[in-house]
């Protein structure tokens, strides 16, 4: 007997006929003779629906109050799946996040996970019971409520597979598992049967929306064995796992974007030391994420440089550039959007040089200019503009010989909670 958590993304519990087809599927794994721990998200466009109709009511609802409206379609979908499982003949209890043990930092709406309590789930399990936890959410030490932002149910499944010392965490999406690239975009995109931590993490920073990044982040800390795969048919999924075995001659495990990226660029900075702590310490203090900063020549003492972050945070990262031009002042400052950052990721290239080089190409190849670069150990990424973003993407996953025969996707969006 093997302890399971599987997790269940809005798609897959869209509606009452895939609602049921879940409570079946996780009836099996227990005739099976496992113990199952079920984290689900909220149904379908449920979250969508209720931020717009918050918006409606208020432009700029208090982020205390989303966090109380946003826990709403995970609760419903809880207490749905264990009526399901009820009806099909065994026994169920759903808890929400707290119920759970899970307690956080108190920022709303991103929180992060500070300890876990799951005694409630362990006694139930005890029981014999299937349980059903709510994802994406929490409480503080003084019980307010609080959410973990997008993918957090991801997030939840997999620090609770940490706490309960799970055999294994299941994410169930509407794809197979992990490909190289998005397939909607490949027809050709090739399944991987393994791919190591570190390569998930690059690839779901920098767009792949199969896995939430602080989910894998957390996998990693704990060792816990995390297989992607779909909900939608039996095939074996996408392993996630400390060190993948590399294909033959494979280089470049996956291709990932993200279409969320606008550049500032800040032109006649003054050259002295400090200036861009300061200006950089500023965007922080205003819980903006910088990612990429490239820094131009210096001429007359005077710099440009410029840097990217996501397309809701512009407008306020130009604001704290506004309010502080007194103190560092600069010459004039722009932003940018329509763009995109497309991004290779492989362990094999540490050893291979040549690769950027081969990016490069792939990308001119296209009529493309590249605006921005930033490379690590294993992943190289391009910030260029999005309008030929499909070309870009196939014309790197032949050249690193990445396509497969095989017509790789079927299903619909893919889960991002």
């Amino acid at each position: 007997m093997a302890l399971y958590v599987m997790k269940f993304g809005g798609s897959s519990v869209g509606d009452i006929e895939r609602m049921q087809r879940v409570a079946k599927r996780i009836i099996e794994k227990q005739d099976e003779g496992h113990q199952c721990v079920v984290v689900v998200s909220a149904m379908g466009d449920t979250t969508d629906d209720l931020i717009d109709q918050a918006r409606l009511l208020n432009p700029n609802p208090p982020a205390r109050e989303m966090d109380m409206l946003m826990t709403v379609g995970e609760q419903i979908s809880i207490a749905m799946l264990s009526m399901a499982i009820h009806h099909q003949g065994r026994e169920a209890v759903s808890f929400t996040g707290w119920q759970a043990g899970f307690e956080t930092e108190t920022e709303h709406g991103r929180a992060r996970i500070v300890d876990i309590r799951p005694a409630k789930v362990l006694n139930a399990l005890d029981a014999g019971k299937i349980v059903i936890v709510a994802g994406f959410q929490g409480t503080t030490a003084d019980g307010e409520i609080t959410t973990f932002g997008r993918g957090g149910s991801d997030t939840t499944a997999v620090a609770l597979a940490a706490a309960i010392q799970a055999d294994t965490c299941e994410i169930y999406t509407d794809v197979d598992g992990i490909y190289s690239t998005d397939p909607r975009i490949v027809k050709c995109a090739r399944k991987l049967n393994e791919i190591s931590y570190d390569e998930m993490l690059e690839l779901a920073n920098l767009g792949a929306a199969v896995l939430h990044p602080r989910a894998v982040e957390y996998a990693k800390h704990n060792n816990v064995r995390l297989v992607v795969r779909s909900s939608f048919n039996y095939n074996e999924g996408t392993v996630v796992k400390e060190e993948a075995s590399m294909e033959q001659g494979a280089v470049v495990s996956g291709i990932a974007y993200d279409k969320n990226v606008a550049r500032i660029t800040i032109r006649g900075v003054n050259d002295l030391p400090g200036v861009l702590a300061k200006m950089f310490g500023e965007l922080a203090s205003a819980k903006i994420d910088v990612d990429i900063i490239v820094q131009s020549g210096v001429m007359n003492g005077k710099a440009d440089f410029s840097f990217t972050v996501s397309l809701e945070d512009r407008l306020g990262a130009l604001n704290v550039i506004e309010n502080i031009g007194g103190e560092l002042p600069y010459e004039e400052v722009t932003s940018e959007v329509d763009l995109v950052k497309v991004s290779i990721v492989g362990a094999g290239m540490v050893s291979h040089p040549g690769v950027a080089a081969q990016m490069f190409k792939a990308i001119s190849d296209q009529g493309v200019s590249i605006k921005m670069v930033s490379t690590s150990e294993i992943k190289v990424s391009c910030v260029i503009e999005a309008g030929k973003l499909n070309d870009v993407v196939s014309a790197l996953h032949t050249a690193y010989g990445l396509d497969t025969e095989e017509q790789a996707f079927v299903g619909g969006p893919q889960d991002r909670r």
